[in-house]
């Protein structure tokens, strides 16, 4: 088993030369015995998501954690948001079989240990590899048990919203990972017009890769919302937890103006005006909030850091660039891109406006698309500490809430560690057009040359 595969918020790695089914079931014992052992827990819930490993991955865990005398709830196929609510529901931790964004040959497993739907973090996962390599397991006969969740979970859904009287019209395309399973059943219950693209289920991903924070994969719904003169088009992620937009003119909308119109929309109807955002996001989500009287946080990026952050603190509302967002303004805890989507479309239920002229008025500044350099992972904190000392050579302030952050008067350009994959993430931002080439031109050379 190699560390490398417990990452920062998560298990993950290539199937089947770091994921594999004897590896699944050693997690799956290392699991249900770390359970009983550490949380005097012996239920959890499983579920998994459809890649083409998922089942017979699942199928191995499920077999491990029994092993060890813990009982498991297994729902069988369900998005990653659907996951969370049944452990909320029980009451208990579970774990989800997917790599969510990653290629179609990857896979892992997203987990908590707790009562909460939070998963497991940095040194939690730390903790949990150690013990997971001492192999030091208990040994008993637990039992699973077989359930759904989907009509829970759509009333869950509809609980909290409410649509105007303005019907729109829109496209999801589910990317033809899990969410294709449910999309049409859950959206049948609320005042839309929609298609869905790519709703069949297919673990292969033949039509595009179901990752809509790359702006490649956002081509096909583009032209579809463009050629069907829909008001919008929605995309999901292969396991149901981020979410893309397309505006009825056919462009992208970013995940920031996503963020501002939704902030504006609660702002007024929560009690806690403090908001998250991670620190990939533009300055514009920072100026907004300031605008609006209220209170930034700017946090790592990860889904498990940012979803604990804004539990622990209360907060109504927190989102990555990535594109997930977390809803608690009206709902307990809602990190659904499902969820995400129809908050957008009751914001379009009750007015004409068109989705981009509502975007208009926002701050907007001139911002690079994340660029993935490939690398190792032992050349990651390498290159991180060389760009670190070439900052503090060169007295430049930075940050390090996560990688290493530069602000400048005019701008900002971010070096970090991806915790997904073998990649190391740079973006920039800049106030003008000439100043972002200028921050480009300065450390995309560096971190190549450190990278070599």
């Amino acid at each position: 088993m190699k560390e490398e595969i417990f990452r920062a918020y998560d298990i993950r790695g290539n199937y089947p030369t770091e994921i594999n089914e004897e590896m699944a079931y050693t997690i799956g014992q290392s699991y249900g015995s770390y359970l009983q052992e550490k949380y005097n827990l012996n239920t959890c819930v499983v579920s998994r998501d459809n890649r083409l490993s998922s089942e017979a991955l699942c199928q191995s865990l499920v077999k491990g954690i029994n092993s060890t005398g813990c009982n498991v709830i297994d729902y069988g196929l369900t998005t990653t948001p659907m996951n969370y609510y049944a452990r909320y529901l029980n009451q208990m931790p579970g774990i989800m079989v997917t790599a969510s964004h990653n290629p179609k040959d990857d896979n892992g497993f997203k987990f908590s240990f707790d009562k909460k739907m939070v998963n497991a973090r940095g040194e939690m996962i730390t903790d949990f590899k150690n013990y997971t390599l001492a192999g030091n397991f208990k040994k008993g006969d637990g039992k699973t048990e077989h359930q759904v969740i989907l009509e829970k979970y759509i009333e869950y859904l509809k609980y909290s919203i409410k649509f105007g009287k303005r019907k729109r019209k829109v496209i999801f395309d589910c990317g033809n990972g899990i969410t294709g399973m449910y999309a049409r059943k859950i959206f049948n219950n609320f005042n839309i017009d929609f298609e869905i693209i790519n709703e069949v289920s297919d673990g292969s991903f033949p039509n595009h890769h179901p990752d809509p924070a790359v702006p490649e994969n956002m081509a096909q719904l583009q032209k579809e919302v463009k050629e069907k003169n829909a008001d919008l088009g929605i995309a999901f992620d292969g396991d149901g937890d981020r979410i893309g937009v397309v505006m009825e003119n056919g462009q992208l909308m970013t995940i920031e103006e996503f963020i501002i119109l939704m902030i504006r929309d609660m702002f007024n109807n929560v009690t806690n005006k403090t908001f998250l955002y991670d620190i990939k996001c533009s300055k514009a989500v920072a100026d907004e909030i300031t605008k609006l009287g209220g209170k930034g946080i700017c946090t790592r990026t990860g889904a498990s850091f940012s979803q604990a952050k804004v539990q622990e603190d209360n907060l109504p509302f927190g989102a990555e660039l990535s594109g997930h967002i977390y809803f608690r303004d009206r709902t307990n805890d809602c990190g659904s891109a499902i969820y995400a989507a129809l908050r957008l479309l009751e914001i379009l239920s009750k007015n004409s406006e068109k989705l981009s002229a509502m975007c208009q008025d926002m701050p907007h500044y001139f911002k690079m698309p994340e660029l993935k350099i490939p690398t190792t992972e032992d050349k990651k904190p390498i290159v991180i500490s060389n760009i670190k000392n070439y900052c503090v050579q060169n007295r430049y302030p930075i940050e390090e809430i996560d990688g290493i952050k530069i602000n400048f008067t005019n701008g900002w350009a971010l070096v970090r560690p991806s915790n997904t994959g073998p990649n190391l993430i740079f973006i920039a931002e800049a106030e003008t057009e000439q100043g972002l080439t200028q921050l480009q031109n300065i450390f995309i050379p560096l971190i190549n040359e450190y990278n070599k």
